[in-house]
């Protein structure tokens, strides 16, 4: 109950988790497996559930926690960094780092190379995703998108994305053919598809290998977080991370189109 169940095949070595929010330790609003620690929950129970992540996942070290401010700043996990990393995605090369985006609607999204030496892992809600961040994480990441795999994790769904004109017009004003993205809805406004926007950028990177955009963290609320559908409550952690020492083909979980 506490990883969400998918398939995204992997090079040796390489692991992927994502957290779902029951199997923690926390009261509600945050209940229960909250991991942030900048949204009012007690610190202590927020210490305890990411204990419990690490113990869970058998992780290499703690995660890189990332102060996102939904920018396109990119860490490199492998450069001496002290106190909190002020960025929106995360880079690794060297085995033992462990890559981690939180969210509650935005869309995380992680990169694998084919050869499993380079990871990443970026969060994209609509102003990172318009302002390029994953272009950026992949510039990051000094690999072609051809040699790249990549998985979308859970977000708010276009049933539930209800966003202004200024949104659609950061889009479409860099990509005409966004405009497809978006559909306009009876209150003047439109209906956002985070998970093809994203799709969208990653082809234009000559990334095919892309899996998982299946889930809605607004319509599951047993599973997921919604800021949109909450407003205060906890978040989940999508990571990725290379073993001390390669491993077998790693899969977490099985398929789950619930």
């Amino acid at each position: 109950m506490s990883l969400l169940q998918f398939d995204w095949r992997l090079p040796a070595g390489v692991h992927a988790a994502f957290t779902t929010r029951a199997g923690g330790v926390s009261a509600p609003p945050w209940d229960s497996f909250n991991v942030a620690t900048h949204v009012g929950d007690d610190p202590a129970r927020v210490s305890a559930n990411r204990a419990r992540l690490k113990t869970l996942l058998a992780l290499p070290a703690e995660p890189a926690w990332l102060n996102q401010v939904h920018g396109t700043v990119v860490a490199d996990l492998d450069s001496p960094m002290q106190g909190v990393i002020a960025a929106d995605a995360a880079v690794a090369r060297e085995s033992g780092r462990v890559c981690v985006v939180m969210v509650a609607d935005c869309l995380p999204v992680l990169f694998a190379s084919r050869d499993g030496t380079r990871i990443a892992a970026a969060h994209a809600g609509w102003r990172g995703l318009a302002s390029g961040v994953l272009e950026q994480t992949v510039t990051a990441l000094g690999v072609p998108g051809a040699q790249l795999t990549a998985w979308l994790g859970p977000a708010i769904s276009i049933e539930h994305f209800e966003v202004g004109d200024d949104v659609r017009t950061a889009f479409v004003d860099a990509d005409r053919e966004a405009a497809a993205a978006f559909v306009s809805n009876a209150r003047g406004r439109w209906q956002a598809d985070l998970v093809a926007l994203a799709r969208r950028r990653l082809s234009a990177l000559d990334i095919t290998d892309v899996s998982g955009g299946q889930w809605c963290t607004f319509a599951d609320r047993e599973r997921f977080y919604s800021h949109r559908r909450e407003g205060k409550g906890g978040r989940m952690a999508a990571l990725i991370w290379r073993a001390a020492s390669a491993d077998s083909l790693h899969v977490r979980g099985k398929a789950d189109t619930a």
